[in-house]
């Protein structure tokens, strides 16, 4: 492999990674299984996954970011480590160049973080980049154009809303309602209404299967399995799209919120541009049935969904070098 440079969304559900030449070659879940008495790696990715909530004592399955940062250094620089390999293969002599997506809200300290555990990882230079700029660029769109773009990318950790012109951020907010946060309000929900404890696994699959942020026309619903918390016996219960609607409400809000609070202190010129080209969203929470819909009813700016918005941030990462050598 003559180079290997490489874009990598370094994701709080997920670590997605883009070669050149290649396009995206890896998707994997960002999870690292270890054993807590040796601290010996025992798997990262699907088959940690499959572990959480599944482990004897010795044995904890983690997820090593949080809010889109890391919360765990040494095992990110190990989760990292074997992206990269398995990305570009083990016998590739040549250190790849890395650029790698950080949420938008992320400090000097944590971007610094990502750079070093990049670098430990086996990158001969990193790049840091914000996320609603990657996709941004994996979604299409000329940065360097004097012209007001507004993404907002709904990942699992945070849901970044920026306005981008001349390539950089003008107006930008990062707040934590997201992916996580709609799965966290579903085991709240569960909790409080059936008294019923679910995993995390089981909260996600019930926001895909029945989530939405926006009146359905036609209601769906879904039997749920999970532990009683009176009787500590197995119990199913039925959840519906309307209660999914009601638990998701809060969150909603606050990603509302966080729209209106940037378009408030957006320059006039740029606002007209966004009133002219719309709202673009990414990420895996923007396919939250009826979050487009519902941010373009609140704003009443057009508001369209990439084609891709899951591999938006990685494609952006990955194209970021070449396009800004291209602009010079």
């Amino acid at each position: 492999m003559a180079v290997s440079d490489i874009g990598i969304d370094l994701g709080t559900s997920s670590v997605l990674v883009y070669v050149r030449g290649k396009g995206v070659v890896l998707k994997e879940p960002s999870v690292v299984a270890y054993d807590i008495d040796t601290n010996e790696i025992l798997a990262i990715g699907e088959e940690a996954r499959t572990m959480i909530g599944r482990t004897p004592g010795n044995i904890t399955a983690v997820r090593p970011l949080r809010r889109g940062v890391i919360s765990d250094y040494t095992i990110t620089e190990k989760m990292l480590r074997h992206f990269i390999q398995k990305a570009i293969g083990r016998r590739t002599f040549k250190r790849p160049k890395v650029c790698v997506g950080v949420p938008g809200g992320a400090t000097q300290v944590e971007k610094n973080a990502v750079w070093q555990a990049a670098l430990e990882a086996g990158a001969r230079d990193v790049v840091i980049i914000d996320e609603p700029i990657a996709a941004a660029l994996g979604s299409g769109i000329d940065i360097s154009r004097a012209c007001g773009n507004m993404i907002i990318d709904i990942g699992a950790g945070t849901t970044d809303i920026a306005v981008i012109s001349l390539n950089d951020t003008v107006v930008g907010k990062s707040v934590d309602a997201a992916g996580d946060s709609f799965d966290e309000a579903v085991i709240s929900f569960l909790q409080k209404k059936h008294n019923l404890l679910v995993g995390d696994r089981t909260a996600e699959e019930v926001k895909i299967k029945v989530g939405g942020v926006y009146q359905r026309l036609d209601s769906v619903s879904v039997d749920v399995q999970g532990r009683d918390l009176k009787t500590g016996f197995p119990k199913t219960v039925t959840v519906s799209s309307e209660d999914m609607l009601q638990a998701f409400e809060k969150e909603s809000i606050k990603i509302l919120n966080a729209i209106h609070d940037v378009l408030e202190i957006t320059p006039p010129e740029l606002s007209a541009d966004i009133g002219t080209r719309g709202i673009l969203l990414t990420g895996g929470g923007s396919l939250l049935f009826g979050m487009d819909t519902l941010i373009e009813e609140a704003t009443g700016i057009q508001t369209i969904t990439v084609d891709d918005p899951l591999s938006a941030v990685v494609i952006g990462t990955g194209r970021y070098e070449d396009f800004m050598e291209s602009k010079q």
